[in-house]
C-alpha cells in the first residue's frame, strides 16, 4: 500500500518542500520501509517558485542522499504560465520552469491540463517510473490562470492580450463534457448528475463549517496517538539525572573502538584523554553530549543529529563516526554499540545547506515525539540561511501551524575573534521571537487549566460555583508552566551538565517545543569547563540559573554580575586576577527563554545591598540585553536597576580585527568589575 504524504503546510514559495521530505522519510524509517514501497511524497509547485526559489533546487539536492532520501518524489507543476504579474520571459533563463529537475536527471512530463485523460496518463506513467527506479519524476500541469493572482486581481492591467484569449477559453470542465457526450461515453444528464452530487458535497462541507462555534483542542493537530493526555494534569518535571553505572558504560563504550579497527593516532590521543576523564568522573563538552544521546538510546529513544561535519564536529571534537584508517569506507559508530535492545541512532553529515537540511530536520522531528531531532549549524552565525525555516515553521508552529515539535537547534556562538561571519548565532533575533510577555511574572494557572477545552469548561462552571472535585495541579510548577506556554526554549549552557539534562528534558516533558542552544567553541577544550558525575546523576536535573559557588551569599557585596554561557569563564579568570573572587559574585543564566524570574528573584534576596550588572560579549543591540532587561526588572518589581555591560553597539556582529576585538573585550571586563 503506497501512503502518499502532503502537509496541512502549504508556503507559495516551496519552504515547505524539505519539510515534507523529512516527514516522508521519518515515515519510512519508523516503518522500516527502507525502499520507499510503503510510503512517498508528492510536492505541488506553482512554476513561478519552482525555478525561482532556491529551495527547490536544496530539496533536489537532496534527493540521492543516504540519509535524506525519500526514494523519489512526485513534483506536480501547476504551470499558470505567469508569475503573479510577471511574465516568464523575466523569471527565468531557461526555457521550461521545470528545468532545475535535470539537476538529478529527474524526467520531466510535459502535459496539457484541458486533457484529463492525458494528466491521468502521464500521472500513471511517473507513478510507475518512482516505484521502478526510486527516483523523482516532474509533471508539468501546463494551464492558465482564469482569473489574476487572486479572485478580485485585475489580471488585465499587466497582461493584456493574455488575458483577452483566456477570457474567450472555455474552462476545462466544459471541454472534457462536451467530448466525452459526443463519444457516447455518458449523457449531459448524467454528466449533470456528478457535478450536482460534488456540488452538494462542498456545499454540506460549507455549512458545516459555519456550524464550528470555536476551535477544538484536537485540533492541535501533531498525530501523536498516546501521546497527549488531554483529561490529566501535567506531570511534574522529572530529574533527568542517570544512574552512575550507566553513564560510566557509556562512556567506556563511547571511548573504546574495536580491537582491529585501524584508527587515527590523533584519535587515540582523543579517546584516551576520555578515558582518563571518565576515571576522575568528569566529562567535557563531548562526553557530556554522548553520554545525553546514549543514555537516550538505551531507554529506546531514537536519536538522529543532521548538519554540516557533524560526525566529527566543526572543531573535530565530537567523533562520532570512526573512520578506519586502511580500510575505504570503513566506520564505526560507537553509540551504535550501546546495547542489544538499544534504539538506533543517526548521525548524518548534511549537504552544504541551511534552509534545506533545516526544514528537512524540522519535518523528520514531527512524527515521533519519543526520539530526538537535532541540528547543528557548522557556525551559528550560518543559520541566518534559513532564516526562512525558523520565521514561518519552528517559532510559530504551534501557534499557526497547530503542530508541536521538539527539534534542537544547536548553534556554534561566541566571540573569539574570529569576525562578523563566525562568532554570532544571533540570540536577539531567537529571543524576539519569545511570545513571553516582559511585564508580567508569570503564575501557575489554577487546577484543571491544562485539560481538555471541553473539560476546562466544565471545571470553570463548577469552580464558579465552589463545586470543583477535579485532582489538583499544584505540583506544577512555574518553571514547567512556563515551559508549556512558551512558543520556544532559547538557552546558552556553559557546563556540560546543563547540556546533558536540557537535551534529556526535551523527551522527559508531556509536550514538545523547539529548543535553541547556542553552543560554545573554545570551551570545548577549556579546563574549566567541565562537570562532575555528581552533576549528572540519579536525583539531579537541569537548573536555569547557576548561583555563584564561591559566594552564595553576602550583605556587604556591592556588585552582582549576571552572564550566560562563554562569558562567565572570561569573567571569572578576570575576578580571579584581581582578587575579587570574596566581592563579586557571578551567576549565569543558562536557560534564557523562558525567562527564569522566580530563580532571578532568589538569587537577589542574597545580595540584599548590591547592584546588578548583566555582562555580554555580544553588541549592546545583539544578544540579549534587550530580551533580558525589562524582565529583570519585572522579577524585582522595578525595585532595583541593572546596568549593562558589553561592547557597544554595532552595524556588524563582530569586528574583523583581532586587535580591536581584544581591546573590545579588556574594556567591558574592566567595567564588569569596577565596583
Amino acid at each position: 500500500v503506497c501512503v502518499q504524504l502532503l502537509t496541512c503546510l502549504v508556503c507559495m514559495c516551496s519552504a515547505v518542500d524539505p519539510v515534507v521530505q523529512g516527514k516522508t522519510r521519518a515515515e519510512q524509517f519508523y516503518r522500516g520501509d527502507s525502499k520507499g514501497q510503503k510510503t512517498m511524497s508528492i510536492l505541488i509547485h506553482g512554476d513561478a517558485a519552482f525555478c525561482g526559489q532556491g529551495i527547490v533546487y536544496e530539496t533536489f539536492h537532496l534527493s540521492d542522499l543516504p540519509d535524506y532520501s525519500t526514494k523519489g518524489t512526485i513534483h506536480v507543476v501547476v504551470n499558470n504560465q505567469i508569475g503573479f504579474t510577471t511574465d516568464p520571459r523575466f523569471s527565468r533563463s531557461s526555457p521550461y520552469c521545470t528545468d532545475v529537475a535535470k539537476v538529478v536527471g529527474a524526467p520531466i512530463f510535459h502535459v496539457n491540463a484541458d486533457d484529463p485523460e492525458s494528466v491521468m496518463h502521464v500521472c500513471k506513467v511517473a507513478a510507475e517510473w518512482r516505484n521502478t527506479w526510486q527516483k523523482d519524476c516532474v509533471i508539468d500541469l501546463v494551464c492558465y490562470r482564469r482569473n489574476g493572482h487572486n479572485e478580485v486581481d485585475q489580471p488585465m492591467f499587466t497582461q493584456p492580450r493574455m488575458y483577452q484569449t483566456i477570457n474567450k477559453h472555455r474552462n476545462g470542465l466544459e471541454i472534457y463534457r462536451d467530448r466525452i457526450v459526443s463519444e457516447g461515453t455518458v449523457t449531459a444528464d448524467e454528466f449533470q448528475q456528478e457535478v450536482q452530487k460534488y456540488d452538494e458535497i462542498c456545499e454540506t462541507a460549507m455549512r458545516v463549517a459555519k456550524e464550528q462555534s470555536h476551535a477544538e483542542d484536537k485540533w492541535l493537530d501533531s498525530p501523536w496517538k498516546g501521546f497527549f493526555n488531554s483529561g490529566a494534569p501535567l506531570s511534574p518535571l522529572r530529574s533527568t539525572g542517570v544512574v552512575e553505572d550507566r553513564l560510566m558504560h557509556i562512556g567506556r563504550k563511547f571511548s573504546t573502538p574495536p580491537s582491529d579497527f585501524n584508527l587515527h593516532p590523533g584519535l587515540k590521543r582523543v579517546l584516551n584523554q576520555r578515558a582518563e576523564m571518565l576515571n576522575k568522573r568528569q566529562v567535557d563538552w563531548a562526553l557530556g553530549e554522548a553520554l545525553a544521546i546514549g543514555s537516550l538510546l538505551m531507554d529506546n529513544t531514537h536519536v538522529r543529529l543532521s548538519g554540516q561535519d557533524v560526525e566529527r564536529g566543526t572543531f573535530s571534537h565530537r567523533h562520532h563516526v570512526l573512520h578506519d584508517q586502511k580500510k575505504d569506507q570503513t566506520t564505526f559508530r560507537p553509540l551504535n554499540h550501546l546495547s542489544d535492545d538499544q534504539a538506533v541512532y543517526t548521525a548524518c553529515n548534511s549537504s552544504l545547506s541551511e534552509f534545506g537540511v533545516l526544514g528537512f530536520e524540522l519535518g523528520f522531528s514531527m512524527h515521533n515525539p519519543n526520539s530526538l531531532v537535532i541540528w547543528e549549524a557548522q557556525f551559528g552565525d550560518f543559520s541566518n540561511t534559513a532564516q526562512c525555516i525558523i520565521d514561518q515553521f519552528i517559532s510559530s508552529g504551534q501557534a499557526k501551524w497547530v503542530r508541536q515539535s521538539g527539534l534542537v537547534l544547536l548553534l556554534p556562538h561566541g566571540y573569539e575573534g574570529m569576525g562578523p561571519e563566525h562568532s554570532s548565532g544571533r540570540p536577539e533575533r531567537f529571543l524576539q521571537l519569545s511570545s513571553d510577555d516582559p511585564d508580567v511574572v508569570p503564575v501557575v494557572k489554577p487546577p484543571g487549566a491544562h485539560r481538555s477545552r471541553k473539560h476546562r469548561l466544565s471545571f470553570m462552571a463548577k469552580f464558579a460555583s465552589r463545586e470543583a472535585d477535579v485532582t489538583p495541579v499544584s505540583d506544577v510548577s512555574l518553571e514547567l508552566q512556563q515551559l508549556h506556554d512558551i512558543n520556544w526554549i532559547v538557552a546558552n549552557c556553559s557546563t556540560p551538565a546543563s547540556l546533558f539534562h536540557i537535551l534529556r528534558r526535551q523527551v522527559s516533558l508531556d509536550f514538545r517545543k523547539p529548543l535553541i542552544i547556542f553552543t560554545p567553541k573554545s570551551l570545548l577544550r577549556h579546563p574549566e569547563a567541565r562537570s562532575s558525575f555528581d552533576e549528572m546523576s540519579e536525583g539531579t536535573s537541569f537548573q536555569r540559573v547557576l548561583p555563584d559557588t564561591h559566594l552564595p551569599q553576602s550583605t556587604s557585596a556591592q556588585t552582582v554580575l549576571f552572564c550566560t554561557g562563554k562569558v562567565y569563564y572570561d569573567l571569572t579568570k578576570e575576578r580571579r586576577q584581581r582578587g575579587l573572587d570574596d566581592r563579586i559574585p557571578i551567576v549565569r543564566v543558562e536557560q534564557i527563554c523562558p525567562f527564569p524570574f522566580d530563580r532571578v528573584e532568589e538569587v537577589m534576596a542574597s545580595y540584599p545591598n548590591a547592584s546588578i550588572k548583566w555582562v555580554q560579549e555580544e553588541p549592546k543591540n545583539q544578544g540579549y540585553w534587550t530580551y533580558v532587561q525589562p524582565r529583570f526588572l519585572t522579577a524585582l518589581s522595578h525595585s532595583r536597576q541593572i546596568k549593562y555591560v558589553g561592547r557597544s553597539p554595532a552595524a556588524a556582529s563582530a569586528t574583523g580585527n583581532k586587535k580591536q576585538h581584544q581591546t573590545e573585550l579588556e574594556q567591558f571586563l574592566d567595567d564588569a568589575m569596577r565596583q
